[in-house]
């Protein structure tokens, strides 16, 4: 299996312009965003569809939840930062918030 590359600056700059409420972790190359949901079990039930996600692409996020705020941290730490799998991720995402 290919190892993915990282990103440009040009191309982050590119891809976070066509990611609604995503945005660059100021201390790593990194892109996080924040998700609200109704309660508790709205997010953990989002949580587990995101989780079989990432799991068949074996591309994994890092994530916190407190009550119904679930905090998403997207990087590839193969590649040592950004590349296209986090950004095809954060899109798989979003439409599951949807």
């Amino acid at each position: 299996m290919t190892r993915p590359k990282r990103l440009s600056p040009e191309a982050q700059a590119e891809a976070l312009a066509t990611l609604t409420g995503w945005k660059l972790v100021q201390s790593r190359e990194a892109i996080t965003r924040r998700f609200v949901f109704r309660d508790f079990s709205e997010a953990f039930g989002w949580m587990t569809r995101v989780a079989l996600l990432a799991e068949a692409m074996n591309h994994h996020p890092e994530w916190s939840n407190v009550y119904r705020t679930v905090e998403v941290t997207l990087a590839t730490h193969d590649a040592g930062g950004l590349t296209e799998l986090d950004v095809k991720l954060a899109r798989a995402i979003d439409a599951l918030a949807s």
